[in-house]
């Protein structure tokens, strides 16, 4: 008897391990003498010699692992001789890579003849990959941990599964042929790996969830028999999981679970592409979307598979934020908890509380919510998702830095039990020798101890679950005086009171007219689209209506707010996800009275755009616009998950952008927590980012199809657009409100006579007519998102009958020769808003020296004086409206109109004396600069400013109400007085004699 294992120890070990430790001992001992006479007959190395030449620290190893894993021993025991070959691959420290593993298991099969041959091959192949997994599990190497552990038994199953398929295919083609594409390309079987096969994240011994597609129908080509491809395919997922799951006297490889692939048991083992499309189109559940979260192709066509998931992400992830998905994560883990209850699992450390599955329902929360916004959460690896979350802002880092460790602990006790016996539970074991083996693997002194420990990370899991999944009304249910009023407004949505109880309750909860307030509850509830709603449409309607009348009653004026908010119930009553979204986040519900409160335009943009109900999600951005940088690096990372050839969905996602940074302004504005010339400021740089993304947009399209046009040194322009976009009027003046439409003139420098560089060269002069009227189409489409903005060309050289798009030459020449006075004065608030750098240098030149050329004053006062007399004439108010005490903030005596002409008056008369007064294109700092140069007062100068900013905020402000652009004359007596008396001093100095 070799005596290798006679002095087999580990000092940790604890006493009440060495009486088990001693018997496999003597298992293997016997084994390594019967291997060892086997040996000398057949004239090789004796295995015993291996056990007797392990350095220290391996033999401790071993002792280690044979004192926890009776499936170590019992292999071991079985196979002596595989500690050799482990050793010397070196797995009994690293896993080996995917290509070695292939390679590894192609080769045993080569001789495999027959499927008993295979079915074998491809068990004792698993078993001996399993014992250097369990090994480097237990005596954790450099590198190993929980998430290497999962992915070294994904790998192995992936590998195992492609060399079952592709044995299985080669073996059936000479029965059955091959089954091929239409095209004539190869088709084969794609296998989706489920649940944590598909994350790379499988346990010790988990069984693998698979569904099994094939992309098109027909027949197979080249064999005995033809199948049709559904019943090949078919038959050949049948041997594929005998290959993996039936168990033999070598055990089994992997058991298989296809109860995920649509109608479970119940529908076909192998479906189309087309069907499978169809099937999560039309009927896919809730459940499933949670599902396919993991779906990854692991064997058979790859390239296909992918395909395949891309046609469902749709389905997935749903393109607004999907709290709907919370309410179906609540439902299946109160499923859970009640099959837990019943069969006694309170214990089971992945289906009990604090437990496995309530992080991965954490992760899987914001993934089914937030990842056809947040494309970085598409991922099916837990671990990944939970890291991104910080960055996104959906959960803090501390909480992260919880989790994260608290589930790796989860995991590595679930691979402690099950790497004792190589079975699949999540169960404590009862057995005392198990649970000091267990508390021994994880480096607890006994089982107290690692009950304690396990207690710790529950109860954290447990916190953090509850935070994200909880009900609001569960909370609510906390406090009496809240769940007290939440029922009554439920029994009044759904009309229990009788009429004249009803308008008590309403007139209790502030609402002045009580009888209108009601008629539109009623109309509300018993309208036809809320009667013909499908069931959980209903239950969320129902659900939400008392926590929003509850809001609407909190909120300063209960009547405003509940004429307001009710349109926007109603058109989310077909997007219930919307309703959801409300009920599961109260604090949103708060900001959403507050601004619909303030402002019925607010309430009508979230009306017509549910979408931006998300911007309510985060009120640390609701209130605090971005600036132009950040504005610009959020819609950059927008646009980059978008693949660059879908038009469409960039188009989309520029709208939602749009609207929701025009909220975060408003809502801003509302709060006062910003300056009126910041408001305008925010507004403008909404434009230009929006502007420069659809210059690109434009740009990349036609050049894609017609190459890049020349220039003027006969040099192909590049990839940065050679084209200049121009702002006029307010956009120029960086002075937008929230309706402005904009007056764009577009240029480009390229050579006159030119064409395209591309496969369909077109003239330069129609290349660039089409990037403009690109340009327009992309920015004023309508669509259910809405459009970007209304353009305004007639301010290009001869307005409407000229060009769409100009040179620069042709521009200048235009401005030197032909432009109007009233042409010039627009220039005045020109400026580049997006387009290229030395273009736009050359534009600016262009501006200074049209501007600063020396004018006869007399004559441009008086052509000055009656265009503002032509507008006043079309624009201005009518004596009816002078008498009832109110003014047009821009088109009346003393309006902003007014001011405007001045400045421009002042930068067309005086620029080539004071050079200043062309650096700026906004009238604020056109007077800032008069003053400078003396031609206003100190006091003159604040005081038309104060005028102009006063009318501004008015005009802001009767924006946001809906109410005309109107002032009152006695409340801006003086600021008219002030501009009047500065229009009379500078264009009418003659009547002043």
């Amino acid at each position: 008897m070799p005596s290798s294992l006679e002095t087999l120890h580990c000092d940790d070990i604890p006493a009440s391990l060495i009486g088990d430790l001693d018997k496999v001992r003597e298992r293997l001992m016997a084994s390594l003498e019967q291997a060892d006479n086997l040996a000398e007959m057949r004239g090789m190395e004796p295995p015993s010699d291996v056990y007797q030449a392990l350095e220290s620290h391996r033999r401790e190893q071993l002792a280690r692992v044979l004192a926890i894993s009776s499936f170590a021993g019992e292999t071991l025991v079985r196979h002596p001789d595989w500690l050799a070959s482990l050793d010397s691959s070196g797995e009994l420290d690293r896993a080996l890579n995917a290509d070695d593993l292939r390679q590894l298991l192609d080769e045993a099969l080569d001789g495999a003849e027959d499927e008993a041959t295979m079915h074998a091959v491809l068990r004792r192949f698993r078993r001996a990959r399993m014992l250097g997994i369990v090994w480097r599990d237990l005596t954790r190497p450099p590198g190993v941990d929980a998430w290497q552990t999962g992915a070294a038994m994904s790998r192995l199953a992936e590998v195992c599964l492609e060399a079952a398929l592709s044995w299985l295919e080669d073996w059936l083609e000479a029965r059955w042929g091959r089954p091929a594409r239409r095209d004539g390309g190869d088709q084969r079987l794609v296998v989706l790996g489920m649940g944590k096969l598909g994350a790379g994240e499988l346990n010790l011994s988990s069984d693998i969830d698979l569904i099994f597609a094939y992309p098109e129908k027909g027949e197979t080509e080249g064999g005995r028999k033809s199948l049709d491809h559904a019943e090949y395919f078919t038959r050949l997922g049948q041997k594929l999981i005998a290959a993996l799951d039936a168990v033999t006297n070598e055990g089994f490889v992997f058991r298989v679970d296809m109860r995920l692939r649509p109608l479970g048991d119940g529908g076909p083992l192998v479906g189309s592409f087309a069907s499978l499309a169809s099937y999560y189109q039309d009927q896919g559940r809730e459940w499933e979307r949670y599902a396919m979260l993991k779906a990854r192709p692991v064997a058979g066509d790859l390239d296909a598979g992918y395909e395949l998931l891309s046609s469902i992400r749709p389905f997935v992830y749903r393109k607004y934020l999907d709290f709907g998905a919370i309410e179906s994560l609540r439902e299946l883990k109160a499923m859970i908890n009640r099959e837990v209850k019943r069969k006694g699992m309170e214990s089971n450390i992945k289906l009990g509380p604090g437990g496995i599955r309530e992080v991965e329902f954490v992760v899987q929360a914001f993934q089914l919510i937030r990842g056809g916004r947040d494309t970085e959460l598409q991922v099916t690896s837990l671990k990944t998702a939970l890291q991104r979350l910080p960055e996104l802002g959906l959960l803090p880092q501390p909480v992260v830095d919880e989790l994260l460790p608290d589930y790796a602990f989860l995991r590595d006790l679930e691979h402690t039990i099950q790497a004792l016996e190589d079975r699949q539970t999540q169960a404590l074991p009862d057995d005392d020798l198990d649970r000091q083996r267990v508390a021994f693997a994880l480096g607890q002194h006994d089982w107290i101890a690692l009950m304690e420990r396990l207690d710790e990370v529950r109860e954290r899991v447990r916190r953090h679950f509850d935070a994200v999944i909880s009900d609001p009304e569960d909370e609510a249910g906390e406090d009496s005086a809240t769940s007290n009023g939440l029922e009554g407004w439920r029994q009044l949505w759904r009309g229990e009171p009788e009429a004249a109880e009803a308008l008590e309750i309403l007139g209790q909860a502030g609402f002045e007219d009580g009888d209108t307030a009601l008629k539109r509850l009623t109309g509300l509830s018993g309208s036809r689209q809320v009667q013909s709603m499908q069931r959980i449409g209903y239950e969320r309607l129902d659900a939400l209506m008392p926590m929003l009348l509850e809001a609407v009653a909190e909120s300063d004026s209960p009547d405003i707010a509940l004429e307001r908010v009710l349109p926007l119930i109603e058109s989310v009553l077909r997007r219930t996800a919307y309703l959801a979204l409300l009920r599961e986040n109260p604090d949103a519900m708060g900001h959403l009275m507050r601004l619909c409160s303030a402002s019925p335009w607010i309430a009508e943009q979230i009306a017509r755009y549910p979408v931006l109900l998300d911007e309510l999600l985060t009120p640390d951005t609701l209130y605090t616009p971005a600036d132009k940088a950040r504005l610009a690096d959020e819609l950059r990372q927008t646009l980059a998950r978008i693949p660059e050839d879908d038009e469409e969905a960039q188009l989309e996602a520029l709208r939602v952008f749009k609207h929701a940074q025009l909220l975060h302004v408003a809502a801003s504005d509302i709060a006062g927590t910003r300056h009126l010339m910041k408001v305008s400021d925010y507004l403008t740089y909404i434009a230009e980012v929006v502007l420069d993304a659809v210059l690109v947009m434009a740009w990349k399209a036609l050049t894609r199809k017609h190459g890049y046009p020349l220039g003027e040194d006969g040099e192909p322009q590049g990839e940065v657009p050679e084209f200049l976009i121009v702002g006029y009027g307010k956009l120029g003046g960086i002075e937008l409100g929230y309706g402005s439409d904009l007056d764009l003139v577009f240029l480009h420098d390229a050579a006159g006579q030119g064409e395209t560089n591309g496969a369909r060269p077109i003239d330069n002069s129609v290349f660039f007519t089409r990037i403009g009227q690109r340009i327009i189409h992309l920015l004023s489409a309508v669509t259910p998102a809405g459009s970007l903005y209304e353009v305004d060309m007639r301010l290009r050289p001869s307005g409407n009958s000229g060009l769409l798009v100009s040179s620069l030459t042709a521009f200048a020449e235009y401005q030197r020769d032909q432009a109007w006075t009233w042409e010039h004065q627009a220039l005045v608030r020109a400026r580049v808003v997006a387009g290229h750098e030395r273009l736009a240098e050359r534009f600016e030149d262009i501006r200074r020296e049209i501007l600063g050329r020396e004018r006869e004053r007399k004559a441009l006062r008086t052509e000055v004086v009656e265009m503002r007399h032509k507008m006043r004439e079309h624009l201005g108010s009518t004596s009816a409206q002078d008498s009832a005490g109110s003014f047009d903030l821009k088109h009346d005596p003393g309006g902003m109109v007014d001011i405007e002409f001045l400045c421009q008056y002042a930068v067309l008369a005086l620029a080539h004396e004071a050079p200043g007064l062309l650096r700026f294109s906004d009238n604020m700092r056109i007077l800032e600069t008069l003053e400078e140069a003396e031609y206003l007062s100190a006091d003159e100068a604040q005081a038309l400013r104060d005028a102009y900013l006063a009318a501004r905020a008015a005009n802001h402000s009767s924006a946001l109400t809906r109410e005309p652009a109107r002032g009152d004359s006695e409340a801006f007596r003086d600021h008219r007085d002030v501009v009047i008396k500065a229009w009379r001093k500078w264009m009418e100095p003659e009547q002043q004699g």
